[in-house]
Parts: C-alpha cells; sequence; structure tokens
C-alpha cells in the first residue's frame, strides 16, 4: 500500500512538472506547497498572496513555491484577454473578464489555459462546482471526448489482496456522472482505462458491470439498465478496439477467477479484470466505500477524466497528505498527455 503511494509520487517527480495550487487562503494547501516543493514531487505555483500565506502557515517554507496574487500580478490582464476570447460568444465584456480573472480558481484555469503551468487542483475550501466550472468553461474536453468522469484508484492493503495481484484496482465513475448513458459510459471506461495505465501502471483490463452477466438478468419490464451496459461495452470497443474490455459482468464474475468460469468461461477478462466501470454513481459510490470500509483498500481520489488539460478536484475534508497525492497523480496525467 505504502509502496504504491511512494512510487506514485517518485514517478512524479522524475517529469519535473508544474502544478498550480488554487487555495492560497488554505494552510493545508499551503502546507503542500512547501512539502511537495521539498520532497521535489513536482514544482509549485501556489495562487495567493505572500504575505496572507505566511500569516496562515508561519511554519510553511516557501523557499522555491512560486507564489502569485491575481489582485496585483501582471499576468491577470493576460489571463482576462484569455478569458474574454474564450466566453465572449457567452457574453463576457472585457471588464467582466478583468474581474473573474482575478478569482484565484479561474486564474489558475487561466494559467493552465495559457500552458504557464502542466495542471491544476482546487477544491480544498471551494465545492466541486466552483472547482470544475472554470476547468468547463476555458479548459473544455479532451479531442473526441464529450464527458468530464471520474474514477478512484483502490490501493489494495498492506497484507495484499488476492484479487488485485498488482495492488490496486481502478473503480470508475463514483463521483461525478449520476446515471450516464451508454455512449457516457463507454467514454468513462476508456478514460478509466487510460488512467489505470498512466497513473497506477496496470495493463488495463475493463469489465462493465451490471446485476446481470452476459444476459444472465433482464430488467428490460421496469428499466432496461442491462440493456444499456450491453450496448456501452460495445461503444467502448469501437471507441478503444486496442483495450481489453468486456461485459456485461456482475462484480464477481469480474474479478473471481472460479466464478468466471461458471458465468463467462469464454472470456479473457473476466475473473480478471482489474478496471471496473459501474452502472451509475449509486452502485460505484457504494463500491468503492465498501471496498475501503469492509477490504481496506486506499481509494485515492476522484481524479478528474477528460479534460484537455490535467485538472482535479480535492475534497474539502482533505488532509495535506492527500493534496500532496493529487498534485502527484496532475503530474503524472500531464506526462501522459501527448
Amino acid at each position: 500500500m505504502g509502496s504504491m503511494l511512494e512510487q506514485i509520487k517518485k514517478n512524479a517527480a522524475s517529469l519535473n512538472k508544474t502544478i498550480v495550487l488554487c487555495e492560497g487562503e488554505d494552510k493545508r494547501v499551503i502546507d503542500a506547497a512547501a512539502q511537495i516543493t521539498k520532497e521535489g514531487v513536482a514544482k509549485i505555483v501556489l495562487v495567493g498572496n505572500y504575505d496572507e500565506c505566511k500569516r496562515i502557515s508561519p511554519d510553511a517554507d516557501l523557499t522555491g513555491v512560486t507564489v502569485i496574487d491575481p489582485e496585483a500580478s501582471e499576468l491577470t490582464a493576460k489571463y482576462a484577454n484569455i478569458l474574454y476570447e474564450a466566453r465572449k460568444s457567452k457574453g463576457m465584456t472585457p471588464e467582466l473578464a478583468l474581474e473573474a480573472a482575478k478569482d484565484r480558481t479561474m486564474f489558475g484555469a487561466l494559467m493552465l489555459k495559457a500552458g504557464d503551468v502542466d495542471g491544476y487542483v482546487s477544491g480544498a475550501c471551494h465545492s466541486t462546482a466552483n472547482t470544475l466550472r472554470p476547468g468547463l468553461q476555458v479548459i473544455k474536453t479532451a479531442p473526441n471526448t464529450n464527458i468530464v468522469s471520474s474514477c478512484f484508484i483502490m490501493i489494495a492493503p498492506e497484507n495484499g489482496n488476492e484479487f488485485a495481484p498488482d495492488g490496486a484496482l481502478v473503480f470508475g465513475d463514483c463521483a461525478l456522472n449520476i446515471c450516464p448513458t451508454a455512449e457516457q459510459l463507454a467514454e468513462i471506461a476508456v478514460s478509466s482505462a487510460q488512467t489505470a495505465k498512466s497513473i497506477a501502471g496496470l495493463d488495463p483490463k475493463v469489465a462493465m458491470l451490471s446485476f446481470s452477466t452476459k444476459g444472465s438478468g433482464n430488467d428490460a419490464k421496469f428499466y432496461d439498465t442491462v440493456t444499456k451496459v450491453q450496448q456501452a461495452t460495445a461503444k467502448a470497443k469501437e471507441l478503444a478496439p486496442e483495450l481489453k474490455i468486456d461485459g456485461e459482468y456482475q462484480f464477481d464474475a469480474a474479478i473471481v477467477p472460479k466464478v468466471a468460469k461458471i458465468k463467462a468461461p469464454d472470456s479473457e477478462i473476466a475473473g480478471q479484470a482489474n478496471v471496473f466501470v459501474f452502472p451509475d454513481i449509486n452502485a460505484g459510490n457504494i463500491g468503492y466505500k465498501i471496498a475501503e470500509r469492509l477490504g481496506g483498500f486506499i481509494a485515492v481520489g476522484p481524479i478528474c477524466q477528460g479534460f484537455a488539460k490535467p485538472l482535479n478536484d480535492l475534497s474539502r475534508g482533505c488532509s495535506t497528505d492527500d493534496i500532496v497525492l493529487t498534485v502527484a497523480v496532475t503530474a503524472l496525467q500531464a506526462g501522459a498527455q501527448k
């Protein structure tokens, strides 16, 4: 468990990426900026007022951290123009853009848009909506991607888990999309596979989950969710024919070899899946919390997927160590993007 977390940070450090932390008003973020810089995980731009940062966390060593105050920076006018150009069709004016660019989360997103940093992390003291809105407005989705989604890297407990031989699994989408369509589930599957490979170092084997395995269940009389997962599986294979993706599977058929031999004997993925795509947020959110509380897994995330550039949202209950790890993940995402 610990080795996987340390490996993520070590891999991030080798990339020497620059990540913007948008919340210089939060002690956890200030302390994380200092720790990340000291450990060499990434180069940090901290959006905030330097004197305010030192007042909030006087013991934080900000040597090597670039602190930028949008209220005073010469960059603000540059970023305001970028925002104006991106949003003028929506009624944005130069005056409104200049004011909006002074918002710290928007300033961070505009830094990313301008290419002045490689990734963006916020959300320690802002809601998910306030954190992701600037990304949706100015970063937008990656080419050929229509949906921003999320996943968790589920790190196995220290004594291991027989169903996670590589030390980690990936669960998606457990945090953002409430009831994705078949098309959206397909994109979530492809994005989660990419995250599994670039962040966790897995050879992704993707299972599209249901309460049915290969047509064993049928709920068409009421909801038709099985058909949706079957359609999503076919679409995911079309989107990424090079990936190992199959379904629909019950969770036990996807992960337990003995069950797979009975329920899906002809599958190369059943019984050995390491990436799991849940049919909706109810199943996903319940599933990852069960794995945490009963299985002893550590949930890293939610990791955002589908943005044109790496952008991640912190939990408002996050710790300094959580922020450090999220920055490492963001740096790895930046390294994986061409």
